[in-house]
């Protein structure tokens, strides 16, 4: 892990410099390590013994077989449409807005909504250090506005800008939030924006206090908004920088390269399942509105269970909903980049499984909103991803399931067999995602099918206890703990629904693939 005191210097990186050396893809030893894995594949398929084939084992082969085609059928068509969106839709929509920039065209103002909470001063200093490079390259009046919840934060800034952004066109109003929670500082800050005035048409940048803006990101986003009256908002790609444990940084690397398969798949349709926090670019129109903004600070759920709870994370999900409701054309830009700075400390797995409650928790609690919208409001490919979500959390449960069971019920030997195909499909599934990395990691197939697996597992638990957050990142708020009495029994029930939803799933796969057999009854 690195420490604080050794962290690397990606100021060259950020800075569009040429003295960083970003090392080949396809490296001699990537390619060493990729055949090297796939010569073992090869001969443990070959050598072991094959147990998939044993007819008491049938039904078991065959239910894999249906499940691994359907998942893989549906991830074959997010990678067509991906590369459809790539090489065939994104260059017009990208040589049309750059015949705009080169043209003269510049946002009339530009505004930059940044929320940030203690976060180190080398990292504030390279988010304002972005900035201002991106205000002074596009020569464009700017306002940067301030959520902010500490008076550290703040200071940094200031003492940044007073020594390097003197004569940039440049005003900085900061709001210091009285509630804490990120939502409530983005709140304050879309109400002085309000009370400002801003026009409808001006562009508001969304933004992390730890999202390091690439070289060219106001460029690459601004003209698409005028080329397209009916473009509201736009989100990026995200490379990842990660002070912490090896096998995070590669965890992290393969999660924002399925996340690439995925926005440029979603963005044919004209929209996206997230308008991350990190960088989205919104047009104001909707910003400013009262509706908006209550959503944001105050946005909320009722469940049969938990009552009526507000959420703590998940704002990029509130600013998704609302724009799905207004029915609002979305695209992914995915030559605009911006560095996702990540400060791992502890246990790795503690902040993964963290890090999967937050997302799964955000992502069930407005995907039961979202499709209850129905296709024909947000359209069928995007309504069929949100509900292909909730589906895909209980079948990627049936193959360690039928696997364990056929290897206790049956034949010990069979679970090699289950690992020997996950080495292989998930490496099958891997060099996907190699093209839309950059770079080569051999642990990925294993890596992925954790990554499934802990993710179908986390949203599982999470489905009953949609109330219970925790985000350690603004402050350590938490949601849905208490100690009352009430709060305990509700806790109880769910935990007995949970315990319920998953002894039906594996007496149902148990018995479906024949591994139990019910009981012959005779009465006479």
């Amino acid at each position: 892990m690195n420490s604080s005191n050794s962290r690397p210097d990606y100021s060259a990186l950020v800075s569009g410099e040429p003295s960083i050396d970003k090392p080949k893809k396809w490296h001699l030893k990537a390619r060493l390590q990729l055949a090297t894995y796939l010569i073992v594949c090869l001969l443990l398929v070959l050598w072991v013994p094959n147990k998939i084939w044993q007819p008491e084992l049938k039904a078991v082969t065959i239910t894999l077989g249906i499940l691994g085609i359907w998942r893989y059928s549906w991830w074959f068509v997010h990678v067509l449409r991906s590369e459809f969106y790539q090489y065939r839709r994104f260059p017009k929509i990208r040589a049309n807005a750059d015949k705009v920039w080169r043209d003269g065209w510049r946002p009339r103002h530009m505004h930059f909504m940044m929320t940030t909470f203690r976060e180190r001063r080398e990292t504030t200093e390279l988010v304002i250090q972005s900035i201002c490079r991106e205000i002074e390259d596009a020569g464009v009046p700017c306002t940067l506005w301030l959520g902010s919840g500490d008076a550290y934060d703040e200071d940094i800034i200031i003492n940044y800008l007073r020594q390097h952004g003197k004569h940039l066109p440049l005003e900085f109003i900061m709001i210091r939030q009285n509630i804490s929670g990120k939502r409530m500082a983005i709140g304050l800050v879309l109400r002085a924006m309000s009370r400002r005035g801003i026009h409808r048409d001006d562009l508001i940048v969304f933004m992390d206090g730890d999202a390091v803006l690439a070289p060219g990101i106001l460029r690459q986003c601004c003209p698409l908004f005028e080329n397209d009256p009916q473009l509201q908002a736009v989100t990026t790609n995200e490379e990842v920088i990660c002070y912490g444990p090896k096998w995070i940084q590669s965890w992290l690397t393969m999660r924002f390269s399925q996340r690439r398969i995925a926005m440029q798949s979603h963005s044919m349709s004209n929209k996206v399942l997230t308008l991350t926090g990190r960088m989205s670019v919104f047009r104001a129109n909707h910003l400013t509105q009262y509706n908006f903004i209550r959503m944001l600070e105050a946005d909320h759920l009722y469940h049969w269970l938990w009552g009526t709870f507000r959420f703590l994370s998940g704002d990029d999900k509130s600013t998704w909903y609302y724009m799905l409701t207004k029915d609002a054309k979305m695209l992914y830009v995915p030559d605009a980049l911006v560095y996702t700075i990540e400060e791992i400390e502890g246990s790795g797995i503690e902040r993964m499984t963290q890090n999967f409650r937050r997302w799964s928790g955000n992502m069930l609690r407005n995907g039961t909103r979202a499709l209850k919208l129905g296709p024909k409001k947000i359209g069928f490919f995007i309504w069929w991803c949100v509900m292909d979500q909730r589906i895909a959390m209980w079948t990627m449960l049936v193959s360690p399931i039928v696997a364990i069971g056929a290897t206790l019920l049956h034949d010990p030997y069979y679970i090699v067999w289950y690992f020997i195909w996950i080495g292989v499909s998930r490496m099958a599934l891997s060099l996907f995602l190699f093209r839309y990395s950059s770079s080569i990691h051999i642990e990925w197939p294993f890596i992925l099918y954790f990554n499934q697996l802990l993710n179908a597992a986390v949203k599982v638990y999470c489905l009953a206890r949609l109330s219970k957050q925790r985000w350690t990142n603004r402050g350590n708020q938490s949601s849905g703990s208490t100690d009352s009495l009430t709060d305990r029994l509700k806790n109880i029930m769910a935990s007995y629904i949970t315990a319920v939803w998953v002894t039906g799933l594996i007496l149902t796969v148990l018995f479906y693939t024949k591994l139990l057999q019910f009981p012959d009854i005779n009465f006479y």
